[in-house]
């Protein structure tokens, strides 16, 4: 009797960038299930509320961070029909056009990832516990990585942790 591959999950906080084609490689390899792969890259923008950015930097508490996603991705995996799962963020120094995040879903068909690679990342953007600090012509200034985006948490009934 054959048993199918074990869930797949991997959380990495970084300073390296990623390559897509690797991960999602990696996300893969040897789980012939899988008809469907969802990814999501963002990338460093260069502006923030209206203002120009130059670069950033990114922190977050090594060991809390990972536990945080990983938690995330088990509800993913309750929620919805997926595989796999693979959550890359980085950290420290980032400029405008850097790779910053990658979700990346597997499963059977393309609903299920589609909306559990949106759910993570509504979750990383929300909930995921980073802060930053913008470098701006007028001086460097630390806001919260997070994102109060009350909608996209209700979709998932999750409430914001961020009030």
């Amino acid at each position: 009797m054959s048993f199918p591959p074990p869930f797949r999950a991997h959380v990495s906080i970084q300073t390296g960038d990623f390559d897509l084609s690797d991960e999602v490689m990696a996300l893969r390899q040897q789980d012939s299930r899988v008809g469907a792969v969802c990814s999501f890259v963002g990338t460093v923008r260069d502006r923030s509320e209206g203002q120009s950015v130059a670069s950033m930097e990114l922190e977050h508490y090594p060991g809390m961070t990972e536990k945080a996603i990983e938690a995330m991705i088990d509800e993913a995996r309750r929620r919805f029909d997926i595989f796999g799962a693979r959550v890359i963020h980085r950290v420290g120094h980032l400029e405008p056009a850097d790779q910053i995040v990658l979700v990346a879903v597997t499963s059977a068909h393309r609903g299920a990832s589609f909306e559990a690679c949106e759910f993570l990342m509504d979750y990383l953007k929300t909930q995921a516990p980073f802060w930053k600090k913008e470098a701006t012509p007028e001086g460097a200034r630390w806001v919260d990585a997070r994102v109060t985006d009350d909608a996209a948490l209700a979709r998932w009934g999750i409430t914001s942790g961020n009030a």
